[in-house]
């Protein structure tokens, strides 16, 4: 599980930004009523769900995108050369591409918290350090600070926790996480960690981290048919199977400096979906499905591996292909797990019902005049009482994070005017 994640200098992001998955206290009906909405972590209620709003632009998908970027850090960054430059940018404006980058994360393993953090420039880690929680007080495993010097004895302090950890530290580049290459190493704690990123942190349905359709499919498909015909679906069977293409492939020779087009067999994975009109009639998923069907398979099966297996998934825009009641429900599958936990993007606004929401569970994305990203909750509005209307309040524009459209009949006509002068 996460508790909080912290960014700063990322993308559209300046000063720092917090997801806090600690919930707030709020002492009401309805809160007591959403208590699936969260769990317990050491008598601590835990946010299962957060949502984003904000208008395009307004630096959303950046925050999405940096928490992507960070994590994945964790477990690619021993695979770096000297040569590499890390794929993200620094905040553009006010100096800030000069200034260092950092990102800090509270999560739980196997019951017990971690704090873990790094700092870098896009060329190199400047800093990284990990603390825990053995015994509910925090403790040290390792701090690094590059700007100690050349000595590594000076840039690393360790306590016990790591096996030989100067090893690892003579192995470990300023485009290494040290984190990264004591997983690598065979360090427990390394593993450990670098297994949470990589398997319990789900950083998209398609690509990024997540698990084969294969393998999901295998493990999950009769929760998937049941989960697809709540959704309304009218598939009653999926088959997958593997097929064998020709194809052509590039072949660069190195040595002779030329290049060749060889014939190879190229490897698909073919889906097949039957419907409860003609069970017996085959329609081809790629081709002969909707967007939406296509959205809502790939989408159930990340999900059901990570509701199962109490993981955490980050998505963008949630609602891509799906119908606003489609994500209600995807939200409520959360809601009803033990302890899984979703960060997602979206402009549905039908979400924004404190029926369905608890107040700490909704942000907003909002770009301030400096161009940079602002991240604040609902929570932070005291005032905002428990029977007003989010939805429109928000839609109004009372907690910003909304276009402001001059669409007035005069400026429309002005702009055709110009378009066809």
């Amino acid at each position: 599980m996460i508790l909080e994640i912290r960014l700063s200098n990322f993308f559209s992001i300046k000063d720092e930004v917090v997801l806090d998955f600690r919930a707030g206290t709020i002492k009401n009906k309805k809160s007591q009523e959403l208590k699936a909405n969260t769990f317990l972590f050491e008598e601590i209620p835990v946010l299962k769900t957060l949502a984003l709003y904000g208008a395009n632009a307004s630096g959303k998908s950046n925050i999405i995108k940096a928490i992507r970027f960070c994590a994945s850090m964790v477990f690619l960054s021993h695979t770096h050369n000297e040569d590499v430059i890390f794929n993200f940018q620094p905040f553009k404006f006010s100096g800030f591409s000069q200034k260092e980058s950092r990102f800090s994360i509270s999560f739980v393993i196997k019951g017990i918290q971690y704090d873990y953090s790094y700092s870098l420039t896009r060329n190199e880690i400047l800093s990284e350090e990990l603390f825990y929680y053995p015994n509910g007080r925090r403790a040290k495993i390792f701090t690094r600070d590059e700007k100690a010097g050349n000595d590594k004895s000076k840039i690393y302090t360790f306590t016990s926790v790591i096996k030989k950890p100067m090893d690892v530290a003579g192995n470990t580049s300023r485009k290494t996480l040290y984190i990264s290459r004591a997983s690598q190493m065979d360090r427990e704690i390394g593993k450990d960690i670098f297994r949470f990123f990589n398997e319990n942190f789900v950083l998209g349905y398609i690509g990024f981290n997540a698990l084969s359709v294969e393998l999901l499919f295998k493990e999950n498909k009769s929760r998937l048919l049941s989960a697809m015909k709540i959704a309304d679906s009218d598939i009653v069977d999926i088959k997958l199977s593997k097929e064998t293409k020709p194809g052509k492939s590039l072949n660069a020779d190195l040595t002779t400096n030329k290049v060749s087009i060889v014939d190879v067999e190229q490897h698909h994975l073919r889906i097949t979906t039957y419907h409860k009109l003609s069970p017996g009639t085959a329609f081809d998923f790629e081709s002969e499905e909707s967007d939406g069907t296509k959205a809502l398979f790939y989408f159930m099966l990340t999900i059901l591996d990570v509701i199962v297996n109490d993981k955490i998934l980050l998505i963008d825009e949630i609602e891509n292909s799906l119908h606003s009641k489609i994500v209600e429900y995807i939200v409520g599958l959360f809601h009803a797990s033990k302890s899984s936990q979703l960060i997602y993007t979206t402009h549905n606004t039908n979400l924004l019902d404190l029926n369905k929401l608890r107040k700490d569970q909704i942000c907003f994305v909002n770009k301030k005049k400096d161009a940079s990203s602002d991240l604040y909750s609902l929570f932070d509005y005291k005032d905002f009482r428990e029977t007003m209307d989010v939805e429109k309040a928000y839609l109004q524009g009372r907690f910003d994070a909304i276009p402001y459209i001059n669409d007035t009949l005069d400026n429309i006509k002005t702009l055709l005017d110009e378009a066809t002068n």
